[in-house]
């Protein structure tokens, strides 16, 4: 089993490319930086040569990947990763207090079929746009 230490890049060999599209990193001449010749995007080689950040794209959050000897890793997890457990906090917190103040109602109010539908609605609505934001 290949151990998950980072190893120092070399820029004077390619590396299969971080974005999972069969492509092949190949140096960019006089620079500290590799090309993809099938995505065309471009990666600068981070300053202490461990790691190595891709320039540009449209993506909100800087994407960095380590080589590990066989296979490119995550730098960083950044704040995509915990989306879904924040996502999942809100809809526990909504469910926890809302469901139990909608019940508490009166029976012979007309407010609590309209209090459960918008205690759901709060609840589900963080876990659509979650879903939205992953899909591809």
């Amino acid at each position: 089993m290949q151990s998950q230490k980072a190893q120092k890049i070399d820029l004077n060999t390619d590396y299969p490319c971080p974005c999972r599209r069969r492509g092949r990193l190949v140096p960019i001449v006089l620079t500290e930086a590799f090309g993809c010749n099938r995505c065309q995007q471009i990666f600068v080689v981070d300053e202490n040569g461990y790691s190595i950040e891709q320039l540009s794209t449209n993506y909100p959050y800087k994407q960095a990947w380590r080589w590990t000897g066989n296979q490119w890793s995550k730098a960083y997890s950044g704040l995509r990763d915990s989306y879904l457990p924040l996502a999942l906090g809100i809809i526990l917190v909504l469910l926890v207090i809302w469901l139990p103040s909608a019940l508490s109602l009166p029976l012979g109010s007309n407010i609590i079929p309209w209090a459960i539908i918008v205690a759901v609605l709060l609840a589900v609505l963080p876990a659509l746009m979650v879903w939205l934001a992953y899909r591809r």
